[in-house]
């Protein structure tokens, strides 16, 4: 059975709240989980220590059990200490999209075309 640690949503619409939850990866986000391992509630300050709870003695044992962390749920354990920091890296940071690219290709086009004649006028 392959296992996961990871956000189960509730609460209401536009104030999520969410149950860190072990499971069977095939059951749906919000579905039948095994064992409730901690609450995650976003709405809270980044610095407040209700925000993410974790049951670590839990953790632990599903991790030991195989079960792996979803990208969100690793962090949270990074954070706590629990598991070692991973270096992530986001290729497509910063890399405009096609429209962007092609609205740029025009305008340097209609740029070297309007600098053309005032270069060719320059050298005369």
């Amino acid at each position: 059975m392959a296992m996961k640690i990871r956000l189960a949503r509730g609460g209401s619409k536009k104030r999520p709240h969410y149950a860190v939850v072990a499971t069977d990866s095939r059951m749906p986000r919000d579905g039948r989980f095994l064992e409730k391992l901690g609450t995650y509630n976003p709405l809270l300050p980044k610095d407040s220590e209700d925000r993410v709870k974790l049951n670590m003695e839990r953790v632990q044992y599903w991790l030991s059990q195989g079960a792996q962390p979803t990208d969100r749920v690793a962090r949270f354990l990074e954070a706590a200490g629990a598991k070692p920091k991973t270096e992530r890296k986001n290729l497509k940071k910063g890399e405009p999209g096609k429209a962007a690219k092609d609205r740029a290709e025009k305008r340097a086009a209609r740029e070297a075309a309007a600098n053309a004649p005032a270069e060719e006028a320059a050298s005369e």
